[in-house]
């Protein structure tokens, strides 16, 4: 071989190693994920951030084998979620899935290319996250909510309790569907003879004012609406419907142990699995534009027998056999 022939060889082949040694990088690099959550650590580790590593398991996925988890917990601060949404997507992940409403438009508003899976969202075409639900048409996607109409609610409450007639509606302040909510439900109530008025918590030290004024209006009970804040004072919201004997009825199972009577809704930690299984894809290839948001289709009554001794209810049959979760058996 002529000397000018090997040395043009050795000079292509030595172009080729960083290119080489740049796809062996590349193919060996761990995916990451980011995820704004909304409370603190240690109020979502005992609930759904163990639901949602257990799907990512199940899936597969190990954390800092073959994906890395980068998490941030607001606690429930509305600029705490502008900053750690700005810090996931300074570091540039392949997804971040944002828990709540408030989360995931305040990411939107700082990514256009990134990824993003939705999963308590209560109307993401209102709130400028997607196009449409069949159609996305950007870079988010996930799970919505139907957070609205109390109407299955109110009446499972009046079952269970014959003579409600005076029901508060216990409403996040954050809520960004918070009127909405208000006005549907007051509809519902109508229909079925009930008198409603809202309640609103912006805070924790609103819970006993809050108690204290529904027993000045003689209430026969309350319902209790989707909101994070809500969610973070379950333990002191349920606390207080025993210490008042109110019964109360919620959207969400995972509030009912605290000394709520009941809950109807979505099933919440399916949500999440399902939220993970939007990130497999996309973490596999998929676009967000491509994958439809997913409405709810699951839903769970559950029932806490513990409460209805302490509050004097007996729950009749019907409701009894068409329960998914019976609490204080």
């Amino acid at each position: 071989m002529e000397r000018r022939q090997f040395i043009g060889l050795i000079g292509a082949a030595a172009a080729a190693w960083p290119l080489a040694a740049r796809a062996q990088q590349s193919s060996n690099r761990i995916p990451v994920v980011g995820v704004l959550w909304h409370a603190a650590s240690a109020e979502e580790e005992d609930v759904y951030l163990s639901v949602l590593v257990k799907a990512f398991n199940d899936l597969g996925y190990i954390e800092d084998k073959n994906i890395h988890f980068d998490h941030r917990f607001p606690a429930e601060k509305p600029d705490r979620f502008q900053t750690m949404a700005r810090e996931l997507v300074d570091l540039k992940p392949d997804v971040i899935i944002a828990v709540t409403a408030i989360g995931a438009v305040d990411v939107k508003k700082l990514t256009s290319t990134i990824p993003i899976v939705f999963v308590f969202v209560p109307d993401p075409i209102g709130l400028g996250l997607v196009e449409g639900l069949a159609d996305p048409g950007g870079n988010a996607t996930g799970l919505s909510l139907i957070a609205v109409d109390l109407t299955g609610q109110l009446v499972l409450l009046k079952e269970a309790v014959p003579n409600l007639s005076r029901v508060a509606l216990v409403t996040d302040a954050g809520n960004p569907v918070k009127e909405r909510i208000i006005a549907g439900n007051e509809k519902a109530a109508r229909d079925l003879g009930i008198s409603l008025w809202p309640a609103e918590i912006s805070e924790p030290a609103d819970v006993e004012p809050v108690f204290a004024k529904m027993v000045t209006d003689r209430a026969d009970g309350f319902a209790l609406t989707l909101g994070p804040l809500l969610f973070n004072l379950r333990a002191r919201i349920g606390a207080a419907a025993l210490a008042h004997r109110l019964p109360a009825i919620s959207f969400v199972g995972e509030e009912v142990p605290y000394g709520l009577l009941m809950s109807y809704g979505q099933d919440f930690p399916d949500f999440f699995r399902r939220a993970v299984t939007y990130t497999d894809k996309i973490l596999k290839g998929a676009k967000p534009a491509d994958l439809p948001v997913e409405q709810p289709t699951k839903f769970k009554l559950v029932l806490n027998l513990k409460a209805a001794k302490a509050l004097g209810i007996t729950f009749p049959h019907a409701l009894l056999v068409s329960a998914d979760e019976l609490i204080g058996v």
